[in-house]
C-alpha cells in the first residue's frame, strides 16, 4: 500500500506549490499563490499538499471557517488538483487521505466547488465520482452558458443586428491597464443600483493581479466619441476566455456596445481558445434563471455546462476503503 501524507501549506511551499500547478491536468492561474493571496486577510488559509512518500501528488486550495473547510470561498472554482498522469485508484487514496486528515483535525465537513470540465487540460471527473461514493450532498448547481469555439454555432439575427449597430456607430475598443475609470463610472454604480452589491475585487486589487498575470487578465473598454460606454475585464486560461466583470451605461441598446464588445472578445481575444464562458445566469443559489440574461447569452450560440457544489462529511473517508472489488 502506498504511503500518503498531508501537509498544510506554508510560505516555504510557494515554489513547490506553483511548480505542481504548471503540470496539473485541472488547474488554472487562479490557483497560483500570487493570485490566491491577494485576499489572504479575508480568509483563514487551509490549503493542503498531498505527498506519496516525498513526491507531491495533489493540492487542495482551501480556507477554513469554524469546523468546515472550503475549496475555496475566494475563488470561482476549486477542488482537488491532480497531476496529468493521476489514475483513479491513486485519486481515491489521495482524497481519502485528505478526508481522514480533516476528520482527525476536527474538521467535520469539506465543501467543494467543482472546476468546470471546460477548464481542464483533459477529462478530470474523478472527485465528481467520489462525491457519490462519499454520500455527499449537492449544495447547489450553477448553469454556465458556454460557447464551443471550435464547433459550429449560430448567432441569432437580433444579435447580429446589435453587433452591426455598434459598427455603424463607429465604436472603438481599447485594451487598457487602468481599471479606475471603468470601476468608478460603470461597474460600481451599476452593481450598486441593480444588486446593491460591490465587485469582489477593488480596482486596486485587480490592477495588482493584472500586473502579476498580464497574459491571463486583460481589460477592454468601448468608447463612443471618446465617451466610455462599456467595458469588461476578462480572465483567460489555456482553454477558456471568461468575462469576469462586464458593465455598460444606459445607452447600450441604442449603441449596440455590449454586443459589439462580445463579438470582438469571441472572434479576436478568443480565437486560439476552445471555449468562451459567458458565466452563470442564475439567482437564488442556482434555483432560478434570469430569463433575459439567459436569452441574451444563448442568442450568441452558447449552451449549458453545469458546475456542481458539494458538501461531504469528513467521517465518510471510511466509505472509500473498499471501492475496488
Amino acid at each position: 500500500m502506498k504511503n500518503y501524507s498531508i501537509k498544510k501549506y506554508e510560505p516555504t511551499d510557494y515554489i513547490l506549490w506553483n511548480a505542481f500547478l504548471s503540470k496539473a491536468k485541472n488547474a488554472t492561474f487562479l490557483f497560483y499563490r500570487d493570485f490566491m493571496e491577494y485576499h489572504a486577510d479575508r480568509f483563514q488559509d487551509y490549503s493542503l499538499l498531498v505527498f506519496e512518500g516525498k513526491k507531491l501528488v495533489g493540492l487542495l486550495p482551501a480556507n477554513r471557517m469554524d469546523t468546515t473547510v472550503h475549496s475555496h470561498q475566494g475563488l470561482t472554482y476549486g477542488g482537488l488538483i491532480l497531476s496529468k498522469n493521476a489514475k483513479l485508484y491513486d485519486t481515491i487514496e489521495v482524497f481519502k487521505s485528505i478526508l481522514k486528515f480533516l476528520f482527525e483535525n476536527n474538521i467535520t465537513h469539506l465543501k467543494l466547488k467543482e472546476l468546470p470540465s471546460i477548464y481542464c487540460a483533459t477529462f478530470s471527473d474523478e472527485v465528481n465520482y467520489l462525491m457519490h461514493i462519499c454520500q455527499s450532498r449537492f449544495i447547489m448547481k450553477h448553469n454556465l452558458l458556454v460557447l464551443p469555439l471550435k464547433k459550429e454555432y449560430v448567432i441569432s439575427k437580433s444579435r447580429r443586428q446589435c453587433i452591426n449597430r455598434g459598427k455603424e456607430n463607429n465604436l472603438i475598443i481599447k485594451e487598457e491597464t487602468n481599471f479606475d475609470v471603468f470601476w468608478k463610472q460603470l461597474l460600481l454604480p451599476n452593481l450598486k443600483e441593480k444588486f446593491n452589491a460591490v465587485p469582489v475585487h477593488t480596482a486596486a486589487e485587480i490592477a495588482i493581479l493584472q500586473s502579476r498575470f498580464p497574459d491571463n487578465i486583460r481589460h477592454f473598454n468601448v468608447y463612443y466619441k471618446e465617451e466610455l460606454v462599456c467595458g469588461t475585464t476578462v480572465f483567460i486560461t489555456d482553454n477558456v476566455v471568461k468575462p469576469q466583470y462586464i458593465s455598460g451605461n444606459e445607452r447600450n441598446n441604442e449603441l449596440g456596445s455590449l454586443d459589439f464588445l462580445y463579438d470582438y472578445l469571441i472572434h479576436e481575444v478568443s480565437k486560439d481558445k476552445e471555449y468562451f464562458d459567458f458565466g452563470p445566469t442564475h439567482e437564488n443559489e442556482g434555483k432560478n434563471i434570469v430569463a433575459s440574461i439567459d436569452f441574451w447569452k444563448e442568442s450568441f450560440g452558447a449552451t449549458s455546462v453545469v458546475q456542481n457544489f458539494y458538501e461531504v462529511e469528513t467521517k465518510n473517508h471510511l466509505l472509500l476503503d473498499h471501492v475496488f472489488i
